[in-house]
């Protein structure tokens, strides 16, 4: 069965999560953050459907990869997992995108405090685990945003001039690299005279390149080929990063948005508290503060956000209030119905 709402920013669906995310585009999504089963925890059917842990990920492993399909280049990833699978959970994550932290979400409530002591035989579990990943930029499993190569090549093509500069100085005299740790006492030489990862020298390493290749000249009885002043290069080079400033700023929209103050957690370790008990509370309900925060931090007003597993909503719900485009997925009809009225309490025609 599937049933959908779309109103204005907003569109919610029941529907199986698995099935549902395969009907979507790739590269459509900016921010899923999303709180699957975790695999008997609850006494719920919906997380007692597997017959064993390798069942449960292997479909676990499915939905990654179709979070891999549907998230953008410049997209980020979190889930939440219960803390006995969180090293499974975290191993088939790896497989197709860079695990950025492994979050610990310490409650300062929960059923640990009504736990007789004495009678346990492990450590009982007080926290859950969020996952929060990207998509890799290198070769493994590449999905680039193209916002680190855009950088690269607006950064050679600026400061052009000043590279072939140094280079053809170089070049001309055949300096070697010898020469200049001789001369500077560094293994800077690459940087100096080279596109990848050129900068300018300082101004005392820059006379003593200036004395080396004067030096080298006079032997060769040739024109010194670095002979323009110090403060020259200061000026054409601040003239050239102030460009390249310009340029990354136009392309910050290809780069993976990531956002914290003081105000928010910004260590992986949280304490938000667990949303108390009233009638009709899911049992995996998330505190809205947590949910807004992580919205808040890895979105931009305007960006898709979804829910695969949207549950009481309180990911959809925040991310209204943020003015994001809010997807959720939810697989129970009569908690969708639920929370479908509490997101839409002037809707009178539920679907």
């Amino acid at each position: 069965m599937e049933n959908t709402v779309n109103l204005n920013s907003v569109n919610v669906v029941c529907a199986d999560s698995l099935q549902y995310i395969k009907t979507l585009p790739d590269n459509c999504i900016d921010l899923i953050t999303t709180d699957p089963p975790y695999f008997r925890v609850k006494a719920c059917k919906w997380d007692n459907q597997w017959p064993d842990e390798s069942a449960y990920l292997a479909w676990l492993d499915e939905m990654f990869a179709e979070f891999w399909r549907v998230l953008k280049p410049s997209g980020s990833l979190y889930v939440f997992c219960g803390s006995r699978l969180a090293a499974d959970t975290e191993l088939l994550m790896r497989q197709r995108f860079n695990v950025l932290n492994h979050i610990i979400w310490a409650k300062p409530s929960g059923p640990w405090n009504l736990q007789h002591k004495e009678s346990l035989r492990s450590y009982f579990p007080a926290t859950e685990r969020i996952l929060f990943a990207e998509h890799y930029t290198g070769p493994y499993t590449p999905k680039s945003s193209g916002y680190a190569e855009v950088c690269k090549a607006g950064k050679k093509n600026t400061f052009q001039p000043l590279i072939d500069y140094f280079r053809n100085a170089r070049l001309a005299l055949g300096v070697t690299a010898k020469d200049i740790r001789a001369a500077t006492g560094k293994q800077m030489a690459s940087h100096w005279f080279s596109e990848s990862q050129w900068q300018l020298p300082n101004e005392t390493d820059y006379l003593a390149l200036q004395k080396l290749f004067d030096d080298i000249a006079h032997r060769k009885i040739q024109q010194t080929e670095l002979d323009a002043p110090y403060h020259q290069l200061v000026t054409e080079y601040e003239v050239l990063t102030r460009r390249y400033s310009e340029l990354v700023e136009d392309h910050r929209l290809l780069r993976r948005p990531f956002a914290v103050s003081s105000v928010v957690p910004f260590t992986d370790v949280w304490t938000y508290k667990s949303v108390p008990f009233y009638p009709g509370k899911h049992p995996c309900e998330k505190p809205a503060e947590m949910m807004r925060d992580i919205i808040n931090a890895s979105s931009r007003p305007g960006d898709v956000v979804a829910d695969f597993f949207m549950g009481s909503g309180s990911t959809i719900k925040e991310a209204i209030k943020l003015g994001r485009f809010a997807l959720g997925v939810e697989l129970e009809e009569e908690r969708y119905n639920q929370t479908w009225g509490e997101i839409f309490p002037k809707q009178s025609n539920q679907p």
